[in-house]
């Protein structure tokens, strides 16, 4: 079977064309395929197939075989490969991703996609949604023990959730997988969690560390982008357009500020190489 491996920010998946074609056992597939010694090698894989509500669907899959209900770097990704593979002709269409819409409008430079904006749909703080355990309806600046320290911590969901955690010193010398993994697999979330290691370097840039549920430490995650600006956002810290420079890259993110409205993520899409692998 074909595939294409692709990232965006750093953040890498394998990709497939299912649209006429299924792929066998797609959990055990992302186990396999993720393994960067003996498969292809990336933070999972993403199915393209046709869409019920929307132009296309894109099925993510961790490196862990868990399902995924959002990727930001992979959606942009999935936009560059359906135009770039004439799937589409539109520089504008929407991508579904376990039921939520996304509507995308793509930058095109001699024949191909460079970069993509996404309307990311709106944030919710709300402690049910994302979820969390927390003594209000809102985990918004709260003091949390982990690995014997306390952390300030805001959640926010985009879809999937993300504890976001604002450090003074630098994310590069912060132990990102030693905290992030207790914090993934905290009893505060029920169904684990994104978590995000902060600096605000001033009022329109953050630096940002990511460790995601299911794959570990990236090199970069959209949606956990999008999360951290709107937390940064919330807590007075920064405008309403932000660029968050991760390991692998940086992304732009806009937000109203207002409840119910979009965040906006634009950034890259690369293809790195395609080949055939049998299955």
């Amino acid at each position: 079977m074909k595939f294409t491996k692709m990232h965006g920010c750093g953040n890498d998946y394998v990709y497939f064309d299912c649209t006429n074609e299924q792929l066998p056992d797609e959990t055990a597939a992302a186990i396999k395929l993720s393994d960067r010694h003996f498969g292809i090698g990336g933070d999972g894989i993403i199915l393209i197939k046709k869409g019920s509500k929307a132009d296309f669907e894109m099925v993510m899959y961790n490196a862990d075989g868990t399902r995924g209900a959002m990727c930001g770097n992979g959606i942009r990704c999935v936009a560059k490969y359906v135009y770039d593979h004439k799937l589409t002709d539109k520089t504008s269409f929407t991508v579904e991703s376990m039921g939520a819409v996304k509507v995308i409008d793509v930058t095109v430079e001699n024949g191909e996609v460079v970069s993509a904006r996404v309307d990311m749909g709106a944030p919710s703080l709300r402690a049910e949604d994302i979820p969390v355990i927390c003594s209000g309806d809102r985990a918004v600046d709260c003091p949390v023990t982990v690995g014997g320290r306390e952390y300030r911590m805001t959640c926010v969901s985009m879809g999937n959730p993300h504890a976001v955690v604002f450090i003074d010193s630098p994310p590069r010398d912060f132990d990102v997988e030693g905290v992030g993994r207790l914090f993934e697999n905290s009893e505060m979330f029920p169904d684990r969690t994104n978590t995000e290691f902060i600096k605000v370097t001033d009022r329109k840039n953050l630096e940002m560390r990511v460790w995601e549920r299911g794959s570990g430490e990236t090199l970069a995650c959209g949606t956990g982008a999008c999360a951290s600006a709107v937390a940064a956002m919330v807590n007075g810290y920064c405008e309403s357009e932000v660029t968050v420079h991760l390991l692998g890259g940086d992304l732009q993110i806009s937000w109203s500020g207002k409840e119910g409205d979009s965040v906006f993520m634009t950034g890259p899409a690369t293809t790195v190489f395609e080949g055939e692998i049998n299955l």
